[in-house]
């Protein structure tokens, strides 16, 4: 959600422009925390599994136009319309299929209103703190220019803002603080990268924690933050000096 906020600020006019400017760092995001998990959880990675017997969709037609659904929404997203038109019409037709064809998996429950209260919420709270003077308070420690150093303090400060609010506000906050397609590329970065050590920090993490809770997996968050600790400076660092080349 950040990267289609930001690509809107940015001096980008389409998708694959974005994708150059954070290509060589979001390969560099992927890589630095898979190693790092290959390195913790190696036993369990190469112990051998038997895999679970497959089986086919009990139905196949809700199987087969719900993928497609998927499939058309993803470059939709990108296209350069409004981001609620082709989510809002991917959800309705998601809704009539289902309405006819398995009735029962619908509930009020899948909608994750407490999140998207929080999240509205946060968004309030961000747009009061700007009236009152928070953009020049947070330009005066966000620094200025597109040098490593200087790309590397914002993205930390969007770190700090990811883990101690959430990524989403975190980002709305300093947005207008950034400037420059590098320095909107360093706190896209900080806030999204940086977003592993808190649990309250990415909407994503809280939306997967409710997927685990449902499937009765159980996860320490102490251990979840002290792999982020490590995790963190190690992948935005070389993100961040990637960027800067």
């Amino acid at each position: 959600l950040t990267n289609l906020l930001a690509e809107q600020r940015m001096g980008i006019s389409s998708p694959i422009a974005f994708a150059s400017v954070m290509g060589a760092s979001a390969i560099v995001c992927i890589v630095v925390p898979s190693v790092v998990l290959f390195v913790v959880y190696r036993k369990d990675l190469l112990r051998r599994y038997r895999p679970q017997r497959t089986s086919s969709p009990n139905d196949r037609m809700l199987f087969v136009v719900s993928a497609a659904v998927v499939v058309a929404l993803i470059p939709l997203l990108v296209s350069g319309m409004p981001v609620w038109m082709p989510t809002t019409v991917a959800a309705l037709v998601l809704l009539v299929l289902f309405a006819f064809r398995r009735r029962s998996a619908l509930s009020v429950s899948l909608l994750p209103w407490q999140l998207v209260l929080l999240a509205s919420g946060l968004f309030i709270v961000i747009e009061a703190g700007h009236s009152i003077g928070l953009t020049d308070a947070l330009a005066n420690v966000a620094g200025t220019g597109d040098g490593f150093p200087q790309l590397l303090q914002l993205a930390g400060l969007g770190v700090l803002g990811a883990n101690a609010v959430n990524n989403l506000p975190a980002y709305l906050a300093l947005e207008p603080v950034a400037g420059s397609d590098l320095r909107f590329a360093a706190l896209l970065i900080g806030v999204n990268a940086g977003a592993l050590i808190t649990p309250w920090a990415s909407l994503a993490t809280l939306l997967w924690h409710s997927r685990l809770a449902a499937l009765d997996v159980e996860i320490s968050w102490w251990r979840y933050a002290a792999l982020g600790v490590l995790v963190v400076p190690l992948t935005v660092v070389p993100a961040v000096w990637v960027l800067s080349w």
